[in-house]
């Protein structure tokens, strides 16, 4: 049970980073100690599994799929994003930047804990590292492509997705923004539920997030310091995305007809004091920085202090 527990704790914590714009809850994942046995879990789905459900043999199913993990797991990221949307909507209203740098402390100290996990730094893994970082940096500099609404295009868009959701530096939210798909289904089609557009996402979701895991299983098996070389580099990357002074470039409406920021470009503190008119705040960004840090050092001692007892 009492596992059970903390993977529902994990779930919260992956579930508040899904919810905040470029942070990949498979970044928690990765540092909590249960990214590898999510995507075991999750490719487990397959025709054996299948089998036992038809077959009756739901004692065996469940101990084939980890179910009873998952089950944990996902309930903490769902009563997370349902709890905590609203309050991290108002205090990126209210307080952005102080968000934004938390987070930032959040992935800065995660480089360090995922990376310290590779015990051997050959040259192949240096250099998947630096590649890692070098893609990450390109996604944040890449101009959005147009607004795509074909059926397949739809399919394809929630297969990146959830391939992206779970891998850990990369968001899936900015994935969408890139193929022009963000718009058209995180807003319109979820608050008008729409579900010819919601359908197919959805589907390709599915087939996307189970094929990919099945990937991730067998290059962790395989390569594991390489993959986990190539992911810290994706984190560190992604720092880019999650800098907390940013002017926006280009907004949309939302269902009450309220402009919010659709794409924005990163400056310097005073360079955003000038241009948006508006303070900085750079000492109490600091301090929340400071904050995110400390943050992810407790959580790797409570998952270290987890996995010994």
């Amino acid at each position: 049970m009492r596992q059970y527990i903390f993977a529902f704790l994990k779930g919260i914590a992956m579930g508040a980073a899904n919810v905040i714009p470029g942070v990949s809850g498979g970044t928690i994942a990765l540092i909590t100690g249960v990214f590898e046995r999510l995507i075991n879990a999750i490719k487990s789905f397959d025709l054996k599994a299948v089998k036992l459900i038809f077959s009756g043999k739901i004692k065996e199913f469940v101990q084939h799929t980890d179910l009873y993990f998952l089950m944990a797991l996902f309930l903490g990221v769902g009563i997370s994003i349902i709890s905590l949307a609203k309050l991290l909507e108002v205090l990126f209203q209210n307080y952005q930047v102080l968000v934004w740098s938390y987070f930032f402390g959040l992935i800065l100290a995660s480089v360090y804990y995922v990376g310290k996990t590779i015990s051997r730094w050959t040259t192949p893994v240096i250099l998947l590292f630096i590649a890692g970082f070098a893609l990450a940096v390109a996604f944040t500099i890449m101009s959005p492509a147009k607004e795509n609404n074909s059926i397949w295009f739809n399919f394809m868009a929630g297969i990146v997705a959830a391939c992206s959701m779970i891998l850990p530096g990369l968001s899936g939210s900015f994935v969408l923004l890139l193929m022009g798909s963000y718009r058209l289904i995180m807003i319109e089609a979820v608050s008008n539920f729409d579900f010819t557009i919601l359908i197919p996402v959805g589907m390709g979701a599915v087939v996307g997030i189970i094929a990919f895991s099945h990937f991730l299983s067998w290059v962790f098996k395989k390569y594991k310091d390489q993959m986990i070389s190539l992911l810290t580099g994706f984190i560190l990357g992604s720092l880019a995305i999650i800098w907390p002074w940013k002017t926006v470039i280009e907004k949309y409406p939302d269902r009450h007809g309220v402009e919010r920021p659709l794409i924005t470009e990163n400056v310097m503190p005073a360079t955003y004091e000038s241009v948006n008119q508006a303070n900085p705040f750079i000492f109490v960004a600091i301090i929340c920085i400071i904050c995110g840090i400390v943050s992810i050092v407790a959580i790797e001692l409570a998952a270290k202090k987890s996995n010994q007892q």
